[in-house]
């Protein structure tokens, strides 16, 4: 186990108020024979909202070896333990925790620090990381300058690296995109991926059957408006409607998936 930030408690200072357990929004305390106990090492973030709400100095945050934290795990016992709203109420306090400017000092076991949830904002200017490039173009009367402006709304995008419950997914439009796709559809910002979440994977190369599961979890959780696959015209892109449709059938909803097919000379099939 890698070492990192996690919440531990001084039994012989606390008092069993409870006041931490409310305090928690991962639910990753519980009050035990009038302690207050840290029930998993993996629902706690490491961030210590906890600590304001202790009246004894009970809480303190240290660095030690501990189990990563897990997101996807810690918002399915958050919903069995509180429902719903806690866990958008979680996924609020998670990105608070993100645009804190100290957060990168925090190692909470979130993995690759790219690999974070976020939610895209594009304000005028906005983070030179995320500013349009000008693109070459070929028209009908040679090279012209096109400034492509990013549709994207969301961080991550691999759906390997997706929680389920993200905000980003609720009542959301989702798109499942091969990931040959954004490279041969010169079009894919402004025609399919404006104004929908999006979850990006290869078929053939990547795991279906876990692929399956993670779309089940955010078809079944999210009360998804729509649903459309863009896969490549060659003939193994198919498994991710194959993927998709599993999925659905899976998750119980009763919701049409579209597709959408790209030729590989990047055309709208």
């Amino acid at each position: 186990m890698a070492k990192r930030q996690i919440i531990t408690i001084d039994e012989d200072k606390c008092n069993g108020c409870g006041l931490c357990v409310t305090g928690c929004h991962e639910g990753a305390l519980q009050i035990v024979n009038g302690k207050a106990k840290l029930v998993n090492e993996s629902f706690c973030d490491g961030f210590g909202d906890c600590i304001g709400e202790c009246p004894t100095g009970a809480l303190v945050i240290e660095e030690r070896e501990a189990k990563e934290f897990d997101l996807d795990a810690t918002a399915e016992h958050v919903r069995t333990l509180r429902g719903d709203e806690a866990v958008e109420e979680m996924m609020k306090a998670q990105e608070v925790h993100e645009a804190k400017e100290e957060a990168p000092k925090h190692n909470h076991g979130g993995g690759c620090p790219g690999s974070r949830m976020r939610v895209m904002k594009k304000p005028s200017g906005g983070c030179p990381g995320s500013q349009a490039k000008s693109l070459k173009k070929n028209d009908n009367n040679g090279d012209s300058d096109v400034e492509v402006q990013s549709t994207l709304q969301q961080w991550p995008v691999q759906i390997s690296l997706l929680s389920p419950f993200a905000p980003y997914f609720k009542n959301a439009d989702l798109l499942i995109t091969a990931d040959c796709v954004p490279f041969a559809y010169g079009d894919y910002h402004r025609k399919l991926l404006k104004g929908k979440a999006v979850a990006i994977g290869c078929p053939k190369l990547d795991d279906g059957d876990a692929y399956v599961d993670k779309l089940a979890t955010i078809i079944a959780n999210n009360d998804l408006k729509s649903i459309t696959v863009a896969r490549m015209e060659v003939p193994c892109c198919g498994g991710m409607v194959r993927i998709t449709e599993e999925a659905v059938k899976r998750s119980g909803v009763d919701i049409e998936v579209e597709i959408v097919t790209i030729g590989i000379n990047g055309e709208l099939k």
